[in-house]
């Protein structure tokens, strides 16, 4: 099992910042940001699978692009794995005919493009070998985080959180993490914006990894363009003992 990382910016704004999106293996994507739009049409094709952590745009950008341009040559519906909270806003809000075509009638209701797959907060999902367990997140709006293993390793992955508890009591309960990917979206003297738009800083960060009791290997992701270079010396001076790395565009996880 192989998940690489197409995005993992908070922000575009140059070749190397995209915004989040996870490929596991060559069909499952963890949400669908710009980093969707460095896939080639076939390997577009090749997705079955996309799961959503939250409606916001950076995290869904591409999708309606992509069932747009591969709807066609596929001979199967790709489906949309998401809370119900989340599928209501984005059949309300994207794919409503306004401001994209609902995918879920074309080419009709019997065949479509898109169909649309509720899932839950703690729900264990196996698709062909693969483990998928539903986080808790804790987000401006309704959110989850996903845990992806194989059986001899786990990543889990926190999408967009501020503090929450339960996440890392799930977390905790998770077989053999091998990795934690999780946000710093803004520097700590953007503090207050942080709790405002329920993310994190690297301050309420270290709080929060004082509830992991393993020791994974923890990458940070969502980093503010511009802000880089000062969020992760922010990090290093109050994380500096997990030894956090930030997260790059084509890392590969192998699990």
């Amino acid at each position: 099992m192989k998940v690489r990382i197409l995005g993992c910016s908070g922000g575009i704004g140059g070749r190397n910042l995209r915004t989040t999106s996870l490929l596991v293996d060559h069909d499952i994507l963890i949400d669908a940001g710009t980093g969707v739009g460095e896939l080639s049409l076939a390997e577009l094709a090749q997705i079955d699978h996309v799961f959503l952590t939250h409606s916001h745009l950076d995290h869904v950008a591409c999708l309606p692009l992509m069932v747009d341009s591969v709807g066609d040559m596929r001979n199967r519906p790709l489906t949309l794995h998401a809370t119900a909270e989340t599928l209501e806003i984005i059949q309300t809000h994207v794919f409503n005919w306004a401001i994209w075509p609902d995918f879920s009638e074309i080419p009709n209701a019997q065949k479509p493009f898109l169909r649309y797959q509720t899932l839950s907060q703690g729900q264990d999902l196996h698709l062909d070998g693969r483990h998928i367990t539903v986080l808790p997140a804790n987000h401006s709006v309704p959110a989850v985080g996903y845990a992806l293993g194989s059986g001899k390793a786990t990543l889990a992955f926190t999408g967009d959180t501020t503090t929450c508890d339960e996440l890392w009591r799930a977390v905790n309960n998770l077989p053999d993490l091998r990795y934690l990917i999780v946000e710093a979206a803004f520097s700590n003297r953007e503090k207050k914006l942080a709790m405002m738009s329920k993310h994190l800083c690297p301050s309420m960060l270290a709080e929060e990894l004082l509830k992991l009791e393993g020791r994974p290997e923890i990458f940070i992701t969502h980093i503010k363009p511009g802000q880089m270079e000062l969020t992760m010396q922010e990090i290093e001076e109050c994380l500096g003992n997990l030894k956090p790395r930030v997260l790059q565009n084509n890392h590969v996880f192998d699990l």
